[in-house]
């Protein structure tokens, strides 16, 4: 294996050992970027934190007041510690957002972080490569690093292949353990709530408040549909009847196949323009959506056999 080395050049030892003290302080710190652990390491990611910019509340469709709920509960929570204190509550929180893929739980992580002026933590899993039995210290290095940088955001994305049976007992203790974790959101995601433990999904000191994020209905579809419209060129929008008629179209779609059937819509117009207006071409891409679905759910049940 090749190793680097490096070298420090200093007037005297101790400046150079000052010195690499303040740069690993400076590394150590989460200022405007993501700190993100994954395979036994922390390192910034600079593609994740430039995606988190472009997600926003005004370009995110929830059903009902559901984005409003969640946002008053995050910077309600912030702006609280005088009155947890004052109560003799931990000033902790954390928040399950439950639901099938593709209806907004990424996005809605996203747009908080962005709103939110507190380091982020980002958990991608607690494997390490180098070792089979790892999970364990690396779950603690994640809830050290955390209380470190308190006040703090923790996502934890996908719980449901975070946690295993395992590693469960030592991730609830590090959770709701001991140890106070003040000054921690714990944001976690699940698309699969039936594979966590009861112990996690189900007790409030754990994760307080879950949310549902459920396949959109047609207020909400209607809203993303119009949302996208406004983002095309003049020649390929569609008039409010037409988007209307996408809207009654797609029921059962999530918001990951709305976006799909735009990108992949305007792709086949753009390459045949001559096959008819955009909204004939999204009708046609609707029924080759639909099923895309339905296979993709039938083989659903001898995907998770095999996992």
């Amino acid at each position: 294996m090749n190793k680097n080395h490096f070298w420090l050049l200093a007037e005297t030892e101790t400046i150079a050992r000052n010195f690499f003290a303040a740069v690993c302080t400076w590394n150590m710190e989460v200022r405007s970027e993501v700190l993100v652990f994954e395979n036994g390491n922390w390192h910034k990611d600079e593609h994740l934190f430039q995606d988190i910019k472009n997600a926003t509340f005004e370009n995110l469709v929830l059903q009902g007041d559901l984005k409003q709920d969640i946002r008053e509960d995050v910077e309600q929570f912030f702006q609280s510690r005088d009155l947890y204190d004052e109560h003799d509550i931990p000033w902790k929180r954390g928040l399950l957002f439950v639901g099938p893929a593709g209806n907004g739980k990424t996005h809605t992580l996203k747009a908080l972080i962005n709103t939110l002026e507190y380091p982020c933590l980002y958990v991608k899993n607690f494997r390490d490569p180098r070792s089979s039995s790892a999970d364990e210290l690396n779950i603690r290095r994640v809830f050290d690093r955390a209380r470190r940088n308190t006040p703090c955001v923790l996502v934890l994305e996908d719980l449901d292949s975070l946690i295993t049976p395992q590693n469960r007992s030592f991730f609830l203790n590090e959770l709701d353990g001991f140890a106070a974790n003040i000054g921690i959101l714990t944001l976690a995601t699940t698309n699969h709530p039936e594979r966590l433990d009861p112990a996690i999904l189900e007790r409030p000191s754990r994760f307080d408040r879950k949310y549902p994020f459920n396949l959109p209905e047609r207020t909400e579809r209607k809203a993303y549909i119009a949302l996208w419209n406004e983002a095309l060129k003049p020649a390929l929008r569609l008039a409010e009847e037409e988007s209307n008629t996408v809207s009654d179209l797609t029921e059962g779609f999530s918001f990951a196949y709305l976006k799909e059937l735009f990108v992949s819509s305007k792709m086949r117009w753009i390459a045949k323009p001559q096959q008819g207006t955009m909204a004939q071409v999204m009708t046609e891409q609707v029924d080759r959506l639909r099923e895309q679905m339905v296979s993709t759910n039938l083989l659903l049940p001898n995907t998770r056999e095999s996992s």
